[in-house]
């Protein structure tokens, strides 16, 4: 679907998602805290953690499924928007499928009283698995295609079926990079939010930008879907929602219910807009909590118990480096913002500024 033919006002299309996402999950999660904390929800803290974790000893969890209720209604208020409302609907399964392996690891950890839940092998087979059905969905199903489009050079690059494992790992590489993230209060759905919120401005001003420029972006390559885009609304309303009682300190925690299915929606709604390769860019401190969790774990392998962070993921190395909590929160959702506005900055730099490549 070319941009420049969407139905409708795009910031209008953008806002209602948002608008509703937003309501629905406040709502939702105002009423979520004390059935959970009735019914005896509660996070359990491992042993391992910060003694400033062992305050939160008690506090509800399973707060995702607020997010869930808030990204549906917003999904559902997107269809009247604009998009293909079958395009956007595959992607609230793939979120709500990531949802449910989130529930299911949350549920375990409760009912058995212990902060293990789901083995890491289950949780990773399944995740695989729903990638691969969202992959061969995108590359037989949908006209998706076998491009991959190059951020800020506007080039493409056909990988062929390898688009299905390449499709497979952003999932669930995605999926886990945000399941790492949340262990502080308000910093992955601080972050989620940011980058939800921008995405929609990076697709719908900076391509439209680029077709209004160039006739059509990658001609005869790539056909753009607003769809995914209009997701991403959904998801920053429900971010953004949810955040009003994730902050500092926090009332409620999402669980993997919420990280998992946050981590999972970001990967394919960005995969149905040619944006994949942002994640990693706008999302860099989701890229820095999982690789530091790799090398942690890689350098006590294999140097004998020696590590690399005084804890992982990421954001505990600093709380035992004396940063308090909020610090490294803010600083976090501050390198985000500034990751995501630089994104956008120089993809209309190099539209209007710059050789276009296209």
């Amino acid at each position: 679907m070319n941009l420049l033919n969407l139905q409708g006002n795009i910031t209008l299309s953008i806002l209602i998602p948002l608008a509703v996402s937003f309501a629905v999950t406040a709502l939702v999660t105002n009423a979520l805290i004390p059935y959970l904390k009735r019914i005896g929800n509660l996070q359990p803290i491992y042993d391992e953690a910060p003694d400033e974790h062992k305050r939160k000893q008690g506090t509800p969890t399973m707060g995702g499924l607020a997010i869930l209720c808030g990204i549906a209604a917003g999904t559902a208020a997107s269809i009247f928007t604009g998009g293909s409302a079958g395009v956007k609907l595959v992607i609230l399964c793939i979120t709500l499928l990531f949802g449910a392996i989130g529930f299911l690891d949350d549920f375990t950890k409760i009912t058995k009283r212990r902060n293990l839940g789901l083995r890491a092998r289950q949780k990773l087979l399944l995740q695989i698995l729903i990638g691969l059905l969202f992959a061969v969905w995108f590359v037989f199903g949908s006209g998706g295609s076998t491009w991959i489009v190059v951020p800020f050079a506007w080039q493409a690059v056909n990988i062929g079926y390898w688009m299905i494992p390449y499709i497979v790992f952003i999932v669930v590489a995605m999926a886990n990079a945000v399941n790492l993230t949340d262990g502080l209060d308000g910093l992955a759905s601080g972050v989620s939010a940011i980058i939800s919120l921008f995405f929609p401005v990076l697709i719908s001003i900076v391509f439209a930008l680029t077709l209004a420029k160039n006739g059509e972006l990658l001609i005869d390559r790539i056909s753009m879907d607003f769809s995914g885009a209009l997701f991403f609304a959904a998801m920053a309303g429900s971010c953004l929602g949810f955040l009003l009682f994730n902050r500092y300190p926090a009332r409620i925690f999402m669980g993997d219910t919420g990280s998992l299915a946050l981590g999972g929606g970001f990967a394919a709604a960005a995969i149905t807009c040619h944006a994949e390769l942002f994640l990693p860019i706008m999302g860099l401190i989701f890229v820095l909590e999982a690789l530091s969790v790799i090398i942690q774990v890689g350098s006590y392998k294999l140097r004998h118990g020696k590590r690399v962070f005084k804890m992982a993921p990421l954001h505990h190395h600093f709380e035992l480096s004396g940063w308090p909590e909020k610090k490294v929160v803010l600083v976090f959702t501050t390198v985000t913002l500034a990751l995501c506005a630089a994104s956008v900055v120089v993809c209309v730099w190099m539209t209007f500024g710059g050789n276009s490549t296209v």
